[in-house]
């Protein structure tokens, strides 16, 4: 497949497609004239990388997840610590969500008066409400001899 019918069936510009192929994460095989040709296979690997970044993995995290062949090899381990960190981000807005929500139709005269606004505000100001830090991506597992 050319790179427009790539992009057109995988809903991804053509200037990702290069920006991925420059990053690693896919490879053309050649080129048809001008136009840069990919194997039927790329489109389940964009699939992939579309729901590793859904997931909120970096692409040099989802990079990682394939094996220098190409083949998907994901770590069971760094998809429970991201589900860890979603929950955690899901506990966080629904927290904020909730207060945002209070304090919408709170009968206090101001909402300095309010005392769930003023948790949310010792909230913000304690760094509870912040998204968690990004984690340095974990090397890719080293073989291991035989």
């Amino acid at each position: 497949m050319d790179i427009s019918e790539v992009a057109q069936r995988a809903g991804v510009p053509a200037s990702t497609l290069r920006f991925y192929e420059e990053k690693g994460l896919i490879a053309s095989t050649g080129r048809h004239g001008l136009r840069r040709v990919f194997a039927p296979d790329v489109l389940e690997r964009l699939a992939l990388i579309a729901l590793g970044r859904a997931a909120g993995f970096s692409l040099e995290e989802i990079g990682h997840m394939f094996s220098p062949e190409g083949k998907p090899r994901i770590d069971r381990q760094v998809l429970a610590d991201k589900a860890q960190d979603l929950d955690r981000t899901i506990r966080q807005l629904t927290a904020m969500r909730d207060g945002l929500r209070h304090a919408a139709v709170c009968p206090a005269p101001s909402h300095m008066e309010c005392p769930t606004f003023r948790r949310i505000l010792r909230a913000a100001s304690s760094g509870a409400l912040e998204a968690p830090k990004k984690r340095a991506p974990k090397p890719p597992p080293k073989p291991r001899a035989a």
